[in-house]
């Protein structure tokens, strides 16, 4: 019997098969090669075609089918997804216009109206934060900037939520997911109605409200059939990105920590208490393992630029060869250079508003470049400073929340797979660093086999866990990191400051 996860970012897709007899990955793929295209047709702004995605779901599952394995034997399907996004579709759940992505800055404006409209602490007791840049703002945006591709809409989904409409042809979404979108009342424990009013936004766009684990849907029978699956497949399993990788690192208890570095970095910490960041710079969503009878919230700092910044890098340093160099020429080239990179400090804004600044735009950039001294390792070893520096910034917030930090868990993929990253998050962070053998994609298989009730608990979907390594900070390094920290942190430059 197996499980397929689809993890769903905004530079690839992810695709993994589990084995639940096994309790083990036998497959996995990425479709595309390279990076998907992120639109940008304005400063501010990032889209993407959800046809895209699903044209790289059907690719990826021609390629784990012509590894052998035989997707016959696949009985639900979990789906993880970059968060906030807005997909709207007419009846037929054909996308309207392009999504409009996590990233896209141009309605937090809006956001901030309508938390000055609402009154800031009206919302924060309801959603616990304000709309921000979050999905409700940006339907909001296309309701009055694009009124007449509004008129044309049906439903309001995530990009998660497409996908599994795309593969059951039934338009659904989720509690966890509609918490990010800015539309959960935590307090009620229902939708948000009272901030759809208030933002003038119908309520009759969000489609049927499923559990994260369980029975969603069937995959409609004429897709079954051009996938090669059986059309008694479901659809058992979906949560945003971040709640998922925390899933696949068995994060699901208070106090416990994931974080990851992909296309934006993120610190995730799981409390069971409707706590909330006054100054917006930290969010609060509901965590995949939360039920009626267990409060599970997952608190979340990210930035913007983290492995897009080192995807702009790799470019940078590669101008004038025939092909990019490859992360690993990157990771040995950072390694050549002392910490703190001779003063060069690196900024890592260049991706859309930052909410650890209250969705205001930093400036991005270089400081102390000198031509004599700095060369290519110098810059590269800058950016992984910045990266993690830009992300304890954020943990210092969420440890402000009741959080201890003393325990991160994350998986051994992109940055993480650096030792010079590692390093200078464990030192910098000043917490154990516990480094697993596990993907997103690996994350949603398991829950879709939690989900369809193969697994009894969670903690038995995640006995196969692997723990690869674990980092303990040095002391010498650490007060040697915290130094550059502050100094680093001290030159911060925000708009409108």
């Amino acid at each position: 019997m197996y499980f397929l996860g689809i993890d769903l970012g905004s530079s690839s897709i992810k695709l993994s098969l589990l084995d639940a007899e096994k309790g083990k990955i036998i497959g996995s793929v990425t479709a595309p090669e390279f990076e998907m295209e992120m639109i940008a047709p304005q400063f501010g702004w990032a889209e993407q075609h959800p046809e895209k995605w699903w044209q790289y779901v059907k690719q990826g599952l021609g390629e784990l089918s012509q590894k052998g394995l035989d997707l016959k034997k696949v009985k639900g399907i979990g789906i993880a997804y970059q968060m906030h996004g807005l997909v709207l579709t007419d009846e037929n759940l054909e996308p309207v216009r392009p999504s409009i992505i996590w990233c896209d800055s141009r309605a937090a404006e809006i956001g901030n109206a309508a938390a000055d409209k609402i009154g800031l602490e009206n919302c924060q007791k309801q959603i616990l934060g304000s709309p921000g840049n979050f999905t409700a703002s940006k339907l909001k945006w296309v309701k009055e900037n694009e009124p007449e591709l509004f008129a044309k809409a049906k439903y309001m989904m995530l990009p998660g939520d497409y996908i599994a409409a795309k593969l059951s042809k039934v338009p659904q979404t989720t509690s966890s997911g509609l918490s990010e979108a800015a539309l959960w009342n935590f307090s009620e424990g229902k939708l948000a109605k009272k901030i759809l009013e208030q933002m003038g936004l119908p309520e009759e766009v969000v489609p049927e409200i499923v559990p994260t684990f369980g029975h969603q849907a069937k995959i409609h029978a004429d897709v079954a059939s051009e996938l090669g699956l059986n059309s008694d497949v479901e659809i058992t399993y979906r949560a945003g990105d971040q709640p998922n990788n925390a899933l696949s690192l068995n994060v699901l208890n208070p106090g416990e920590i994931a974080t990851t570095a992909g296309t934006s970095a993120v610190i995730y910490a799981v409390t069971d208490k409707d706590v909330y960041d006054e100054k917006s710079r930290i969010n609060t969503f509901l965590h995949v393992s939360n039920t009626p009878e267990e409060k599970r919230n997952g608190l979340l700092g990210i930035i913007n630029g983290s492995g897009i910044l080192y995807q702009w890098l790799r470019k940078v340093v590669s101008v004038g060869n025939q092909e990019l160099l490859s992360y690993d020429v990157l990771n040995r080239e950072a390694a050549k250079v002392k910490p703190g990179s001779e003063n060069l400090r690196f900024y890592p804004f260049g991706n859309g508003v930052e909410r650890i600044f209250n969705n205001k735009q930093a400036n991005s950039g270089i400081e102390n470049l000198n031509f004599n001294i700095h060369q290519p390792p110098h810059l590269i070893r800058s950016a992984c400073e910045g990266i993690v520096f830009a992300m304890n910034y954020g943990f210092d917030v969420i440890k402000s929340l009741g959080t201890s930090g003393e325990v991160v868990r994350a998986g051994k993929g992109n940055l993480f797979l650096s030792p010079v990253f590692r390093e200078i998050f464990c030192n910098t962070t000043q917490a154990k660093l516990e480094l697993y053998n596990t993907s997103g994609a690996e994350g949603a298989a398991r829950g879709a086999a939690y989900g369809f009730g193969y697994y009894d608990s969670l903690k038995d979907a995640l006995g196969k866990l692997e723990c690869l390594e674990t980092l303990e900070p040095n002391k010498e390094l650490s007060q040697k990191y915290q130094d550059i920290y502050e100094q680093w942190k001290m030159n911060i430059k925000i708009e409108n400051d």
